[in-house]
């Protein structure tokens, strides 16, 4: 059996490692506190570690190559991934504001405050280096499942910023006590609206939406500048299948132009496509040039 993990598989590794060592930090600091705000903070590792393994299960997935049942690939499994991780976060943030309400009504100082804001620290700093290392990798491999990832690791790393300013006040005005719940609040509320910003763009993954205008700008512009006087092109579009970017566009030809040259010329294009963006599927359509067919759409 072959064992040998991809790079983008690695990273989702090292971050399951890390929501596993905050993990037991952060639930380490919510019983010697018994804080609200930082059971908050738990949580959300918590939920960060099952995201983190259901991220490495569909990279495994997401980088099978194409077969007879899915000829096309398996990038798509990347956008249930950030669907399924933005869909468990929402249910542990609604968790969070459930307990933070119940404590609103009966507000409790936190214990040992000087050490679970230690040990919180900890945690973030371990969070914080590893999503600056996972947000690196996802820009550079264009990987929206490691982007997720690491853009969760970051909420958390915000989340325990909050909490810990919010227990240094209770310090020394303890009578603040309701800090506490009310700083969970406020974790719940990011939470959900960093979430539900995943799931959009999930959807639209999904759903086939038409590439950011600035990306069809750059494949227009490679089209046009790899493009012989005599050829036009027409009815440009693009989507994008996880990584994978799938353009399509008509290639406008004089009639006579010979079956090698066209083929010539689409290999030609295509290469240029790939210099903007490494990971590109182009399908091209040879057709006549009427003269009446303007230079571009």
């Amino acid at each position: 059996m072959n064992l040998k993990l991809s790079p983008s598989q690695r990273m989702a590794v090292l971050s399951i490692a890390t929501s596993i060592a905050t993990l037991s930090l952060k639930f380490g600091a919510y019983s010697l506190t018994g804080s609200v705000s930082l059971y908050s903070d738990a949580v959300e590792s918590l939920v960060n570690l099952v995201a983190a393994t259901v991220a490495l299960i569909v990279l495994i997935v997401a980088e099978r190559p194409a077969d007879e049942t899915h000829p096309w690939g398996h990038e798509k499994a990347m956008y249930f991934s950030s669907g399924l991780e933005g869909a468990l976060i929402l249910v542990a943030a609604f968790s969070i504001g459930w307990a933070a309400v119940q404590r609103l009504a009966q507000p409790e100082l936190p214990g040992d405050l000087g050490l679970g804001i230690g040990i919180s620290l900890v945690a973030s700093a371990l969070n914080a280096v590893v999503a600056i290392i996972l947000m690196r990798f996802a820009k550079r491999h264009d990987s929206i499942v490691l982007e997720a990832d690491a853009h969760h690791l970051l909420t958390d790393v915000w989340t325990s910023v909050g909490v810990v300013a919010a227990l240094a006040i209770l310090i020394f005005m303890p009578e603040w006590k309701i800090l506490d719940p009310l700083v969970a609040l406020l974790v719940a509320a990011n939470i959900i609206k960093t979430e539900v910003s995943l799931m959009r763009r999930s959807a639209d993954g999904l759903m086939d939406s038409a590439l950011p205008k600035g990306d069809l700008d750059a494949i227009e512009k490679a089209i046009v500048d790899a493009l012989p006087e005599f050829a036009r092109f027409s009815a440009l579009r693009a989507r994008k299948s996880g990584s994978l970017r799938h353009v399509e566009f008509n290639l406008l030809l004089p009639p006579d132009t010979t079956v090698a040259i066209s083929h010539e010329l689409c290999d030609a294009l295509e290469a240029a496509i790939n210099g903007v963006f490494k990971k590109t599927s182009a399908v091209i359509h040879v057709e006549p040039l009427i003269m009446s067919v303007v230079d571009s759409p």
